[in-house]
């Protein structure tokens, strides 16, 4: 049993290494500062309407994105009594090994120019995207893989997610600034997926005999679910373009956490006879509210529309965990370890569906300066709102193909 835990621990150590090296190696090569002052080197792979967001560097929303992707994710599976301790230093290396692997992989595929890769302010964002939709992934096998295992699921999760990015934002077009689609439903399934194909009948058993459902001390709930309502917002609007623009994102994510969170006040004493809810369950709402806003947080959704698809994203959300889960276990085979099924894939997909329909109202009569900013497209007239509505409806099932296929390869 030593010489088995030491070759464990060598096996992670030796991983962590090579790959630390190939990076190193590979930024030497190609990564350099972002030129945004030099209006020469505008071309498409540099996104160059995006630009203006390195001036200065938005410190404010950028630490923001990042506490919430650093502290947030670890503590929402601190609370499991089993694997929450061990959870939160692998999530932390999943981010740090993610952030460097995605600005390489999403760098050659946005900003990439004479044989460079321009890293600024636009680039960790996007990077910090990516390591959400990893993060929620390994919530749907946490305890069924080592920390070995969950590198390498990131390795591979990475260059799906951002191949997937590439498609429906930079070739499709498609407007999904809060990521319901890129990180919330691509993560979520692609994790199911995983889970599904590491399916061994014998092993699952035993695990679910020897699970420890109790939780830990709800303080990690409780200081999960505020970082989630302070800096989630910022999350969402983190892509936005310019500061006027901000407000409808982060006003619709806010009335959607409040709506999703009455949501579980009224339904959970009805499904689990408890009068007051548990703090996970809170925690879990407060997820769902903010993936359902991911698309549609910057557009039309007015304040009324975001109140009443928060409601539902925790319906849904509530209603999952209660009817949805044991048949993804018993029929399907999936164990959903951190329930992302429900409170990132379903709320993911609400989303997107919100999103185009609201893609619909986009005329310049409607969105007025904003339509620009939201749907270049549409405003630039190459593309009808009913086409516009057409490419994100399409983006869904690309999203679950490439989720799926990922997933099961990955497995």
């Amino acid at each position: 049993m030593p010489e088995h835990n030491a070759a464990s621990r060598l096996r992670l150590s030796g991983l962590c290494f090579l790959l630390q090296i190939l990076i190193i190696l590979l930024f030497a090569v190609f990564v350099r500062y972002s030129p945004e002052s030099s209006s020469s080197l505008c071309s498409p792979q540099l996104n160059c309407s995006r630009r203006h967001q390195d001036s200065g560097f938005q410190h404010p929303r950028f630490r923001d994105v990042h506490l919430q992707v650093l502290l947030g994710f670890g503590l929402l599976v601190a609370f499991l009594g089993r694997y929450g301790p061990g959870s939160v230093p692998i999530s932390i290396l999943i981010v740090s090994f993610t952030i460097q692997w995605a600005i390489l992989i999403q760098g050659f595929l946005f900003f990439f120019l004479n044989g460079k890769i321009y890293a600024g302010a636009q680039s960790m964002f996007s990077a910090d995207f990516c390591t959400t939709a990893i993060l929620i992934s390994t919530g749907a096998v946490l305890g069924r893989v080592n920390p070995v295992q969950m590198l390498l699921l990131a390795l591979l999760e990475v260059i799906l997610c951002s191949l997937n990015e590439y498609i429906l934002l930079g070739l499709m077009g498609v407007s999904d600034s809060g990521r319901s689609l890129t990180v919330h439903t691509f993560g979520a399934y692609f994790g199911l997926m995983v889970s599904r194909i590491l399916h061994q009948p014998r092993m699952d058993k035993k695990r679910e005999e020897q699970q420890d459902v109790r939780h830990q001390p709800d303080v990690f709930a409780v200081v999960g679910t505020i970082y989630l309502w302070i800096f989630w917002p910022s999350f969402t609007s983190a892509t936005t373009l310019h500061d006027n623009a901000e407000p409808w994102a982060v006003l619709n994510t806010y009335f959607s956490l409040v709506a999703s969170t009455m949501a579980t006040f009224i339904l959970s004493p009805v499904l689990y006879e408890e009068t007051i809810p548990r703090m996970v369950q809170i925690q879990d709402a407060t997820l769902a509210g903010v993936a359902v806003m991911g698309m549609a947080g910057e557009m039309l959704v007015t304040p009324f529309g975001a109140l009443i698809a928060g409601f539902l994203a925790g319906l849904i959300s509530l209603l999952g965990f209660r009817f949805f889960t044991p048949v993804l276990c018993s029929r399907l085979k999936i164990q959903d370890t951190c329930g992302v099924h429900n409170v990132h894939g379903l709320p993911g997909i609400l989303g997107a569906l919100l999103g185009t329909l609201l893609t619909l109202l986009a005329t310049a009569d409607t969105f007025g300066d904003r339509l620009e900013l939201v749907f270049p497209l549409v405003a630039e007239g190459s593309r009808t709102a009913a086409g516009q509505a057409f490419f994100q409806l399409c983006a869904l099932p690309l999203t679950l193909l490439l989720a799926v296929l990922g997933g099961c390869l990955t497995g």
